[in-house]
């Protein structure tokens, strides 16, 4: 890509380090061969602290741009033959998988969103507050650019994308400016871009909740790199290829990612039985179980030293044993059988 890899564009300050180190630990370290999967490997950080407290684990490293693999590729050199670096976005991991020859794995993290690297390079158009090219593509080498979008879109398409992508309730006015700068001439400029999203924006609002542009440019990088679609087919395989004890990490950035983590490890955590029953039924039970209440937030440590990660949800989960699950079944059971034994005709004391 013509980077000089001898100079690291971008911060790179993982988000959330320790605790995703804390939550993986226990299904990485169990003994033996491990295999990890970091589903956006970025630019290694949580690869890096991975591979450095599990000599035994090999990593499969997943990214659609090259040039954060580039970069990777250079930080991870010393443990090169335990490292498998694969230019791919995460909904295409069992592809990954098969190629490789791993039937499971043991562990993954996926650190949604943009990376470091994207935002802090300013001809990769991801930042309002830089004026650069309209591509935000997290993949260079394929996939339709921002500006095709937003040069080519329809009005309710448009709209629909801000609103429903970047939560952005006034979508259908930043639209119309959209559409009426453009057929002056074609919008090029993420300054111009920025601009016109700004003068849509009533005053009032303008005063509150960060950069007016914030969810334009998130709501078009979405659109753009098929994030939230990719996500909610990836998910599900991947707690598919976690093996038993496995255990999946997901950093999310915005309500949008984090309500399909939230779905998707609902489903499996879930007894999907008939709840009227006196028993379980086989196969019925959840097949995972939830490492946190609800959604982890950072603390105040970790924003005053990485302010990237301000807007971080945490979710974890880990694949139970079904042989287990069966066997808490069978207790559950008999609890039942008693609990209903004692509101039949007849069985209560003479």
């Amino acid at each position: 890509m013509g980077v000089n890899m001898g100079e690291l564009r971008g911060t790179h300050v993982p988000v959330l380090l320790e605790r995703c180190l804390e939550l993986l630990a226990p299904a990485l370290g169990r003994g033996g061969r491990t295999v990890h999967v970091d589903a956006t490997l970025g630019l290694a950080g949580h690869a890096e602290a991975v591979l450095e407290a599990h000599p035994e684990t090999v990593l499969i490293g997943l990214d659609r741009d090259t040039e954060a693999l580039a970069h990777a590729r250079v930080r991870l050199a010393r443990f090169a033959d335990r490292v498998h670096l694969e230019h791919a976005v995460y909904d295409e991991l069992p592809d990954v998988l098969e190629r490789l020859g791993y039937p499971g794995i043991d562990g993954i993290l996926f650190d949604l969103g943009v990376s470091s690297l994207q935002l802090d390079a300013p001809d990769r158009g991801f930042a309002y507050a830089q004026d650069a090219p309209l591509d935000m593509r997290m993949d260079q080498t394929r996939g339709v650019t921002a500006e095709e979008v937003v040069n080519t879109y329809a009005h309710p398409d448009l709209a629909r994308v801000l609103r429903v992508y970047g939560e952005e309730k006034f979508a259908g006015r930043i639209a119309s400016a959209i559409i009426r700068e453009r057929e002056r001439a074609r919008i090029t400029s993420s300054a111009l871009l920025a601009e016109l999203v700004r003068d849509s924006i009533p005053a009032p609002a303008r005063r509150t909740g960060g950069h007016p542009a914030k969810r334009t440019f998130q709501a078009l990088r979405i659109e753009v790199n098929r994030e939230l679609a990719a996500l909610e087919t990836a998910l599900p395989s991947a707690l598919d290829a976690l093996t038993v004890g496995g255990r999946m990490v997901v950093l999310s950035y915005h309500s949008l990612e984090d309500r399909l983590t939230k779905v998707a490890l609902a489903d499996r955590v879930r007894n999907k039985g008939p709840i009227d029953l006196p028993v379980e039924l086989p196969g019925s039970g959840p097949t995972f179980r939830l490492l946190s209440r609800g959604a982890e937030l950072p603390g105040e440590a970790e924003v005053a030293a990485n302010p990237r990660a301000a807007s971080v949800r945490l979710r974890a989960a880990e694949r139970l044993d079904p042989n287990a699950t069966e066997l808490g079944r069978t207790d559950r059971e008999r609890s039942r059988r008693r609990v209903k034994g004692m509101h039949q005709p007849g069985t209560g004391s003479a």
